[in-house]
């Protein structure tokens, strides 16, 4: 998922922005995309709004915004999203999430023999995609085949980056060499960057969602990541969303949440697991882990 944030925004002449405006941009990112765009935030939405506004060759916020209410494609208005977010992502970012999938989801939904199916609900760049995918194929081997991920958001931009799958050898953190070398291939005359192996990047399918629209995937799933996500919505999105989520989820179905997200005060009538993680039934029993394990601590 893409999140608001003001790191690294380039120096930029003032811009007019008027009350009025940054309401009307509020207005219109939240219909939209559902994110909260508060009080507070005008200088970063000033700063983001000047960058679409040279691009374009226009003068004013009015002006910009006059282009996006008579854009009937809504692709402007894709645009604003856009610009007024941004991906803030990593390999096996809150590590708990992937300990708690290789050493008792997975081991558990394997002895089933049944499909497995995993979504990634704001996958961004699909660094968390990836992420499964490994954990994946390190728990299960061959029978890693019977897995699918989904791996959606609604940014194009950052989906264009997971369909491509490439990504900066220093992004890859400390992740142990054994596990790069498992999942990744370097990319000819790239010295600094690395590709998903195809094996890895099979068991992910990539697809465009915004989560407060209608869903064309339907369930259930085994376990729902959507980390990082709500803490930019309202109560009320995110009890739709929560149960929405629960409606989709598969009986013992997991829904892993970002660790500065919590369901309190939220109604949604799943069990809770760990920090930031529920079950739509009691939790699963605890099985050993295996070679990831070490190196899952590390990360």
């Amino acid at each position: 998922m893409i999140e608001p944030t003001t790191a690294h925004l380039p120096a930029l002449p003032a811009l007019a922005l008027s009350e009025a405006q940054f309401r009307r941009v509020s207005e219109l990112v939240t219909g939209t995309a559902g994110i909260q765009l508060r009080p507070g935030k005008e200088n970063l939405v000033r700063a983001r709004l000047a960058k679409r506004l040279r691009a374009l060759a226009l003068p004013t916020v009015q002006d910009y915004l006059d282009i996006v209410d008579r854009d009937a494609t809504g692709r402007e208005l894709a645009e604003l999203v856009d610009v007024l977010t941004t991906n803030k992502t990593a390999f096996f970012r809150e590590p708990d999430h992937f300990r708690l999938l290789q050493q008792t989801v997975l081991p558990s939904l394997a002895r089933t023999g049944a499909p497995i199916r995993i979504w990634s609900a704001g996958c961004s760049s699909g660094q968390e995609a990836y992420s499964i995918a490994m954990v994946v194929r390190e728990t299960l081997g061959p029978a890693a085949s019977r897995v699918s991920i989904l791996a959606t958001d609604i940014s194009q931009r950052v989906l264009q980056r997971a369909h491509a799958a490439e990504y900066l050898v220093r992004e890859l953190g400390d992740m142990p060499t054994d596990v790069r070398r498992a999942h990744f291939d370097t990319v000819p005359d790239a010295r600094d960057t690395v590709r998903i192996a195809p094996a890895t990047r099979a068991l992910v399918r990539i697809a465009p969602l915004n989560l407060i629209a209608e869903w064309p995937e339907q369930g259930p799933f085994d376990v729902i990541f959507c980390r990082n996500v709500m803490i930019y919505f309202d109560k009320p999105t995110q009890e739709r969303l929560v149960s929405r989520f629960a409606a989709q989820l598969s009986a013992g179905g997991h829904l892993m949440l970002g660790h500065s997200e919590s369901l309190s005060g939220v109604r949604h009538g799943l069990a809770y697991v760990q920090p930031a993680t529920y079950q739509r039934t009691a939790p699963l029993p605890s099985v050993p882990g295996n070679r990831l394990d070490a190196s899952m601590i590390t990360l």
